[in-house]
């Protein structure tokens, strides 16, 4: 039986990356919430325009696609100050309440990633409670001038509560300005829109697929779970949405009552400044010297092709790559889906096509990390064990994320790492220490689970600039070849945390109970 949820109360931004829906630009606000009465009427007439997870269309009685869609969370504080109860502030996550600015630790975030080098907007503190963030707004638009309608419309709810609740300025844009948000688009390249970020790399594919998401939504091949005998399967609910089972059976831990939890989900904010400069010399250098020539050294950083997203998985090489272009010109948009998404590592256990540290297999290995050694075969190869759980990836599939955001910036001069570009992600998850904390600490900044040491994910690891212990990576190649591994030496940090926290991401029946003061933990 299909999974039903209640679309209607669902806020749009968890299940729509907007982006893909013909929304290129976007602005995220950030306020503080200065009266408690005065934040939860503000709240209140905000949700009346906040757009759901609803489904839209053209037809009688469907609800047409906005011009520019509308969706609020709130930090732990943001709760605070509206005076949510304390019976269920405290069944919030520890690492919600505690913020991404006291995980720095467990995160990363250090050097010039630290949060003192962060964006001026987040260098509030909780004595200083008029400078903490306090409530998120995201506005994302079809056309510029409709995001300054949008901001237009915002602004004027803010005006008519008299210092109640303000917008915070302190996010630097260009030349250091400092502004009252955080704008982001679409990347364009000769004109045109594209889907890539500023290192040129295809972005936002095999985004997860879970049950219950509408009549539409991507297929679940190679984006949800594969199963024993190899199909795939929509992941359970329970990973992304409050109140739902997740994939242990079990309904992730949340905060009393019911009605303030379910449907509603965590969201990770990160403001993540990519240094182009370094990352183009870098690759230069050692695009010289890899054998495989430039191109496929980027594809082995991430795990894909730059131009069109090609996995190495399917195309290893200039010949599979070659073939693979010719598929993905002539198949339509469910087959390119496919193409993209549609793959496992069972015959790349040894990470000869895609590397142990390329990003695309430290965020979703699949079921690449139940090895064991089978001493059948060439003597240390590796291949997938048969184990236990229920789905190949059962370890994995724990861990999944949703990925939400758009680059911002533009890269005015590649030869400078000091500019305005890089990427806005946010990251929806019901469990932000089990899902993203873990994610970030123990597989992009660490690699032993891959069977490789201390190295990081070569993107998005916290490389250290300290000459006593530099970060490395190593190319995996085929072990029954004559080729010898390609050693990364001396990688340098490539992306730069700038600024972030932890959100809650209401359902709307949640949001009118916050909007209303009537929430009853009781």
């Amino acid at each position: 039986m299909t999974k039903q949820l209640d679309l209607l109360d669902i806020q749009g931004n968890v299940i729509r990356a907007y982006g893909r829906f013909g929304y290129p630009v976007a602005r995220y606000v950030f306020l503080n919430i200065r009266h408690s009465a005065a934040g939860r009427e503000f709240v209140g007439e905000i949700t009346k325009k906040v757009t759901t997870s609803v489904d839209w269309g053209d037809n009688p009685g469907q609800i047409k696609q906005p011009n520019w869609t509308v969706n609020m969370a709130f930090t732990y504080q943001g709760l605070k100050e509206l005076e949510v109860p304390t019976a269920s502030l405290i069944g919030f996550s520890a690492e919600f309440v505690a913020g991404m600015k006291q995980r720095k630790d467990i995160l990363g975030d250090d050097g010039v990633s630290s949060p003192e080098h962060w964006d001026p907007i987040w260098q509030g503190n909780r004595e200083e409670r008029q400078k903490d963030v306090h409530i998120f707004i995201s506005l994302n638009a079809r056309l510029p001038e409709l995001m300054e309608e949008s901001f237009a419309w915002l602004k004027g709810v803010v005006e008519k509560y008299q210092g109640g609740v303000v917008i915070l300025g302190g996010n630097r844009g260009d030349d250091g300005a400092l502004l009252d948000y955080q704008d982001v688009k679409i990347v364009m390249e000769n004109g045109k829109p594209t889907a890539k970020e500023h290192f040129g790399y295809t972005d936002g594919i095999s985004d997860p697929v879970f049950e219950g998401m509408p009549h539409g939504a991507q297929s679940p091949n190679g984006r949800g779970k594969q199963m024993a005998d190899g199909s795939w399967e929509a992941l359970a609910t329970g990973e992304f949405l409050l109140g739902h089972i997740d994939e242990a059976k079990e309904y992730p831990p949340a905060p009393g009552p019911i009605l303030l939890s379910r449907n509603g989900t965590y969201m990770v904010y990160r403001k993540l400044h990519e240094n182009v400069a370094t990352f183009d010399a870098y690759l230069n250098e050692h695009g010289k010297k890899y054998p495989g020539g430039k191109e496929l050294l980027a594809a082995k950083f991430v795990g894909r092709w730059r131009d069109n997203g090609a996995p190495l998985s399917r195309a290893p090489d200039e010949p599979s790559k070659i073939k693979f272009d010719a598929q993905f010109a002539a198949a339509d948009h469910a087959g390119r889906d496919t193409l993209l998404s549609d793959y496992t590592y069972d015959d790349d256990m040894s990470g000869a096509k895609c590397p142990f540290s390329a990003h695309v297999r430290r965020i979703n290995p699949r079921a690449s990390l139940e090895m064991i050694r089978d001493e059948g075969d060439t003597p240390g190869s590796l291949k997938r064990s048969v184990c236990a759980f229920d789905t190949p990836g059962a370890l994995s599939n724990r861990r999944r994320l949703l990925r939400r955001g758009l680059p911002y910036g533009d890269v005015k001069d590649r030869t400078r790492d000091d500019g305005n570009h890089g990427i806005i992600i946010m990251m929806i998850n019901a469990d932000i220490n089990r899902q993203f904390e873990f994610v970030q600490q123990q597989w992009i900044n660490y690699g032993n689970d891959f069977k490789a040491g201390n190295d990081k994910d070569i993107i998005l690891g916290n490389h250290s600039a300290d000459e006593k212990f530099p970060s490395k990576a190593v190319l995996q190649v085929d072990p029954n070849s004559d080729h010898a591994p390609y050693f990364l030496s001396r990688i340098p940090r490539l992306v730069e945390t700038r600024g972030g926290d932890y959100f809650f991401v209401p359902s709307m029946t949640a949001l009118r109970m916050i909007a209303r003061g009537v929430i009853d933990p009781t």
